[in-house]
């Protein structure tokens, strides 16, 4: 039977409150979402922390997704249910619809957060490659006030954030912009796993129907998440068969596989450069489909 180590346990009231535990309870407080990246890492005791404050109760203040200006800003207690059912999401970042489709089970749905998921960094987790596709925002709060990070730059390698330990994350901005299309693709072993494999990408078009902006990114293939080369391939040019089949290549090539009961590495290389493609190709006929203005 695997049980945690040792804790104490706070109930957080606000978010302010929040932040000062962890202000005065220090390094080894963590925050408690949903409890689906935390609690298992504690039961195989690879996490260890001495105190758990739960935020279970701010879903009230910090899950939302909204409108505001040129984003979309979804708070980072905003269940997994909530993202795959958001009809904004849908209309204007379906990438969250496709990648919350294959996301676990529904019991997990019902409870895990955004938050939670991307503060657990973990290089095989979907939405991380979801909101570095689609050039997501973070805002990372401490007492003494918010930091707006870029997504890449909020995860600093797996199992690694920007997160100080007197901070918490607030909230998710995602850019958004004409004529843009977006999209994921996975493959897994059985319905809710991990994946084998996952590509995400947005693509943006001018008025001459040429990639002005552009983000891929793969999942369970490696520490980097963002894949700069397949986005080279893709900017200021046509999405083409051609160019998306560069791209495709590109990402596969720039990813690191480790080989484990999932697959080789050539197996999870050449799935990678595919879904890559698939993703491109579905997230270009969404921006087509979409008016400009």
């Amino acid at each position: 039977m695997q049980v945690p180590a040792p804790f104490e346990y706070e109930r957080a009231t606000s978010v302010d409150h929040a932040l000062e535990l962890l202000r005065q309870l220090g390094p080894e407080a963590r925050i408690l979402a949903g409890g689906h990246s935390l609690l298992p890492m504690m039961k195989l005791r690879l996490a260890t922390p001495g105190y758990l404050i739960d935020i279970d109760g701010l879903a009230g203040e910090l899950g939302y997704i909204r409108e505001e200006s040129d984003e979309i800003r979804i708070g980072a207690m905003t269940r997994h249910r909530e993202l795959l059912e958001s009809a904004l999401l849908a209309e204007q970042a379906t990438i969250f619809t496709d990648a919350e489709r294959v996301i676990a089970d529904p019991i997990v749905r019902n409870r895990g957060t955004i938050g939670g998921a991307l503060c657990q960094a973990d290089p095989s987790e979907d939405l991380g490659a979801v909101c570095s596709a689609i050039g997501a925002q973070t805002v990372v709060r401490g007492l003494d006030g918010d930091r707006v990070l870029d997504i890449d730059d909020f995860h600093r390698g797996p199992y690694q954030t920007a997160v100080e330990d007197d901070e918490m994350l607030l909230e998710i901005r995602v850019p958004r912009r004409e004529r843009t299309g977006s999209a994921y693709e996975k493959v897994d072993r059985r319905v809710g796993d991990w994946a084998v494999a996952a590509a995400g990408a947005s693509l943006s078009l001018d008025a001459d129907g040429l990639i002005a902006e552009a983000g891929v990114a793969l999942a369970a293939v490696g520490a980097d998440i963002a894949c700069a080369q397949a986005r080279d391939e893709l900017i200021g040019h046509a999405p083409t068969d051609d160019v998306l089949t560069r791209a495709g290549a590109a990402a596969a090539a720039a990813c690191s596989p480790v080989a484990d009961q999932r697959g080789s590495v050539e197996y999870k290389r050449h799935v990678a450069g595919v879904l890559t493609v698939r993703a491109l190709q579905r997230a270009a006929a969404r921006a087509r489909a979409r008016p400009a203005g």
